[in-house]
């Protein structure tokens, strides 16, 4: 098959499996170790697929396998892009496999084309990071490597960096997350479809706040924030920050 015959079948097949982390709720992101481009992984053929996951398993990686049906695609690769992911990897059978660009297949306006009351908010950077965090944690969750603590480091990096969709109550409620073990983490989503993910019933208004925003009007019990709680769920435990007069 030619590149452009591949393509043309990942819009138009009806059926197209991806691997998903069981850990992330989200597709598993590899990054090539040549390339650098962060990939996902793609099936046109269910049998196909279902050896992929038998395999990660084996190798200790908790996966399944989602179809994603037409309907959806577009969706589904529109998502990506907030992902941060840039590449697929495309299994077409056991002798051929095909990369391509995520570009290559969804063409987005750009962000100056946008109008200016419906901003772009998107943490590319963030969501890609915690993605690698948590599909790296839960090999071992209890054995915290020197890998986990730099992409540790780095989530709080992006965060800082960051603007974010707040769930806001009509009357300015903002709701909170409580655990088990009694810590409460205010819920943050890094672009509008996990803010969607949230709030299925649309009861909530999205607010628009960067990361200093957050902190200073973080409540005094709440213990941090939880990042796309329906998704990757990354919780960073953050102070509320003083107000300056």
């Amino acid at each position: 098959m030619e590149k452009i015959d591949v393509l043309e079948m990942l819009r138009e097949s009806e059926n197209m499996y991806v691997i998903y982390s069981i850990s992330t709720n989200m597709p598993y992101v590899h990054c090539d170790a040549e390339t650098y481009d962060d990939e996902i992984l793609l099936f046109p053929e269910e049998e196909d697929a279902k050896k992929q996951v038998e395999k990660m398993l084996k190798d200790n990686i908790p996966v399944r396998l989602v179809n994603v049906e037409k309907e959806h695609r577009l969706n589904f690769f529109t998502g990506l892009f907030g992902m941060g992911v840039n590449a697929m990897i495309i299994c077409v059978n056991e002798n051929e496999v095909f990369r391509a660009q995520l570009d290559d297949l969804v063409v987005r306006p750009d962000e100056k084309d946008l109008p200016e009351d419906e901003p772009r908010i998107e943490n590319p950077q963030l969501h890609l990071t915690a993605l690698y965090f948590v599909q790296e944690l839960r090999k071992n969750p209890n054995e915290r490597t020197e890998e986990l603590e730099a992409l540790n480091e780095e989530m709080l990096a992006h965060f800082q960096e960051g603007r974010y969709l707040v769930a806001a109550q009509e009357d300015k409620q903002i709701p909170v997350l409580k655990r088990n073990d009694g810590k409460v983490y205010q819920p943050i989503f890094t672009d509008l479809m996990e803010f969607a993910k949230f709030d299925k019933e649309r009861r909530f208004r999205a607010l628009i706040m960067d990361a200093d925003t957050i902190t200073k009007q973080l409540a005094e019990e709440i213990d941090g924030v939880a990042i796309n709680p329906l998704g990757v769920n990354v919780l960073l435990d953050i102070s509320r920050q003083p107000v300056e007069e």
